[in-house]
């Protein structure tokens, strides 16, 4: 018996777990993009989750914890290895605040908190992805991310469990802790909230939500907004320069502002779109595949370095490229 086959039968032998051999990863990535992983293992039960962990990483097989895939960009090839995935998605509330598993729809707590009358999560909804996800990538809109409103957050650190107040959390823009170690497994978290109006939230919600699926369809293959925007803070003098005003919002640029003065809109790889809308927007209108994507990414970070030397930083997460994405591309065509 092999180490996959010995590996299988061990997180078979977990209750509450579901295990699988050679599943495509393309099912659970929004981009629809991924070859197979060996083994695939789900649960919803931290303690099972913990214990597929130590078995993985026992097992000697490369291992990858994943979410909903909203962020994932998976090879072609696949992943040689253990995916495991932890789908608590427990929501419940104790006054202002609210407990969150971190497999939680990030969605189905917006929704939560909006019709409890909670304010502070409104302007999130229609972001894809799980509460785990949101608070490792520190996701938000409008000017509102949900540090704001974190207060503990739970996760397994690969030998117990620890707790994090907001402060140990660091968030900054689009970043946390957790993404300094990529082994810390966020399980639950507590949010403080404000009390609201629940009629008043959930039109702040639903408007919100109309914009953004206009501009995101829901069925649309894709990730949102692939690259990261810039603060101004740290761009450059002589590129602040060329900024117009008005493209500066609270600090920031957008990166499609970038994106639109070196030609990404409508930019193609096979079936990989860039939108014709959204310089910042990249989709798989197809059959579209990670070494097809890969190179777009490539292509535009490029571009925007040769024009203004500053690099361009994705939002997405990469599994089970050999070497960096960009030596797995495609030839681009515009």
């Amino acid at each position: 018996m092999n180490r996959v086959e010995e590996t299988f039968a061990e997180l078979s032998a977990l209750p509450d777990t579901t295990v699988l051999r050679n599943v495509p990863l393309s099912r659970y990535t929004r981009f629809g993009i991924g070859g197979p992983a060996d083994l695939f293992a789900e649960t919803a039960a931290p303690e099972s989750f913990m214990r597929a962990w130590r078995i993985a990483r026992e097992s000697g097989l490369e291992t990858v914890v994943i979410g909903a895939g909203t962020n994932l960009i998976v090879s072609d090839a696949g992943f040689r290895g253990v995916v495991l995935k932890l789908s608590n998605s427990g929501i419940r509330a104790d006054g202002l605040t609210v407990h969150v598993d971190g497999g939680a729809s990030l969605q189905a707590v917006v929704d939560f908190a909006v019709d409890a009358g909670l304010k502070g999560l409104e302007t999130m909804t229609g972001i894809p992805g799980l509460a785990g996800a949101a608070i490792y990538g520190n996701a938000g809109a409008y000017g509102h991310s949900i540090m704001e409103r974190i207060s503990r957050v739970l996760f397994f650190d690969g030998a117990g469990m620890r707790e994090f107040n907001n402060a140990e959390c660091e968030f900054r823009y689009r970043e946390s802790v957790f993404k300094s170690h990529k082994d810390w497994i966020i399980v639950s978290a507590e949010l403080e909230m404000e009390q609201g109006e629940a009629a008043r939230l959930r039109a702040t919600s639903d408007e919100i939500l109309r914009i953004r699926n206009r501009k995101y369809p829901p069925t649309m293959k894709c990730a949102g907004s692939i690259f990261k925007n810039f603060l101004v803070a740290d761009l450059p003098a002589r590129v602040v320069e060329e900024i117009p005003p008005k493209v500066i919002i609270e600090g920031k640029v957008p990166s499609a502002w970038f994106l639109e003065h070196v030609g990404a809109k409508g930019m193609k790889a096979g079936d990989i779109h860039v939108a014709d809308y959204h310089a910042n927007l990249i989709y798989n209108a197809g059959s579209g595949t990670a070494r097809e994507l890969a190179g777009i990414i490539a292509e535009l970070k490029q571009r925007i370095e040769r024009r203004w030397g500053i690099p361009l930083e994705e939002e997405v997460q990469y599994v089970g490229f050999a070497g960096a994405p960009e030596e797995e591309r495609e030839a681009v065509t515009i």
